[in-house]
């Protein structure tokens, strides 16, 4: 197999297997429990503990997907029977929401929806605001047949996606929802504002200083800091936030660092080998091949092989 490709589809795979790690972490009761009470204002000022018992056993983490028509499972009577988890395997390729589930409210009476998403950086393609958008909308839409069904649109559940987005140059955190403004007049339309909900966390490449209004970004920065070792961060959880640390869970700590620090390795050596060729070419301007290799102690095959690599495709 050719080398390049056989270190694309390596470094793929531990992209894979690291977002899993991350995922099963953030999909941890005790995780989403905190993460809930400094993101939705019902959860507000209640103890972790408390919360813990209202959200939805059946976690979906990485099994349902956003593509419309896809969300929803059915059964041979066509009849929605709730989210659509089938095997992954089936329809590869398609976009998943990271973590899906179900809270109550202390009232027992109503549930949200609650999506949380991990973004190792802000996306250069597209605005990641736009996504979130499209995914709170896929969420809302979805309800029909499975949450509500005919006209009954007082029955939609307020739904939350939550962003956590990684190396930002600040600690942040915003609450996206609707607004009523009044342009002409004094009527108020009935309605449920709250129905629409985006929450974008901003967390620094270093995990924040412990105090109440970084409570939340401390946690989840030690959680997917590349720089504290595996000890460092169930410390964290365990003496800051009282998180009880089983063996499972562990595991997939110390898994998430290998391999981030395995990802975070490739990408330097990549790096050095792109501004290496960089060197070269523009070298390649003035001087031999061998003037070259003479003055980096670089073999002068291989930096043939890179000015013919990079040679403009002739039309």
């Amino acid at each position: 197999m050719n080398t390049e490709i056989k270190n694309a589809v390596t470094a793929a795979g531990a992209n894979a297997q690291y977002d899993a790690c991350v995922k099963r972490i953030l999909g941890q009761k005790s995780i989403l429990a905190r993460i809930l009470i400094r993101t939705v204002s019902e959860f507000h000022g209640m103890n972790p503990e408390d919360v813990i018992p209202l959200i939805d056993a059946d976690i979906q983490i990485g099994t349902v997907p956003v593509d419309p028509g896809l969300t929803n499972a059915e059964d041979s009577s066509t009849r929605v029977i709730g989210f659509n988890t089938e095997n992954s395997e089936i329809r590869e390729g398609l976009i998943r929401f990271d973590i899906v589930f179900y809270v109550r409210m202390k009232s027992g009476k109503t549930q949200f929806i609650i999506n949380l998403e991990a973004q190792q950086a802000d996306p250069q393609k597209y605005d990641i605001l736009n996504r979130g958008i499209f995914y709170v909308s896929r969420l809302i839409s979805s309800q029909k047949e499975r949450d509500f069904i005919y006209s009954n649109y007082d029955d939609i559940k307020n739904v939350y996606s939550i962003w956590i987005c990684m190396n930002l140059d600040e600690n942040c955190m915003n609450h996206i929802h609707l607004a009523d403004n009044k342009l002409m007049g004094q009527h108020t339309w009935k309605g449920n504002l709250d129905l629409f909900n985006i929450v974008m966390i901003g967390l620094t490449d270093q995990p924040a200083e412990y105090n109440d209004e970084y409570e939340l970004h401390r946690l989840l920065s030690a959680i997917l800091s590349n720089t504290l070792t595996v000890n460092d961060k169930l410390k964290i959880m365990k003496k800051e936030y009282h998180i009880p640390v089983e063996d499972s869970f562990r595991e997939d700590v110390r898994i998430m660092c290998n391999l981030g620090e395995g990802i975070e390795e490739r990408a330097t050596k990549k790096g050095i080998e792109k501004g290496k060729a960089e060197v070269i070419l523009y070298m390649s301007k003035t001087y031999s091949t061998e003037d070259i290799a003479n003055m980096t102690g670089i073999d002068a095959s291989v930096i043939k092989q890179i000015i013919e690599e990079n040679q403009p495709v002739a039309v």
